[in-house]
């Protein structure tokens, strides 16, 4: 397996962490996760528009998401293919 790969597998992770961070600090009906951590409602980072640049960024890491989630998927079935392919070797003849 090369270096790409588990790039990719990094990247992929590092979509999910930000996906996930991104959900929980949009506003909800209770306000969002900025209320956890005794920030107040009405300010925000991004000016007024912050639920759209959210919502945005949202958008973008879901495709990303499934983009590499699908890659993966077919990049994995194929490396599970080669590896299957190859000769198994018993421990008998290693050990003669």
């Amino acid at each position: 397996m090369s270096i790409f790969y588990y790039l990719s597998i990094a990247i992929y992770l590092l979509i999910c962490f930000l996906l996930t961070v991104v959900v929980l600090m949009q506003e909800s009906k209770s306000s969002g996760l900025g209320a956890s951590f005794g920030g107040d409602p009405t300010q925000s980072v991004f000016g007024t528009s912050t639920a759209d640049v959210l919502k945005k960024f949202t958008g973008w890491l879901s495709v990303g998401f499934l983009f590499f989630a699908v890659i993966l998927s077919i990049w994995t079935n194929y490396l599970g293919r080669i590896d299957s392919s190859l000769p198994a070797i018993d421990v008998e003849t290693i050990s003669e």
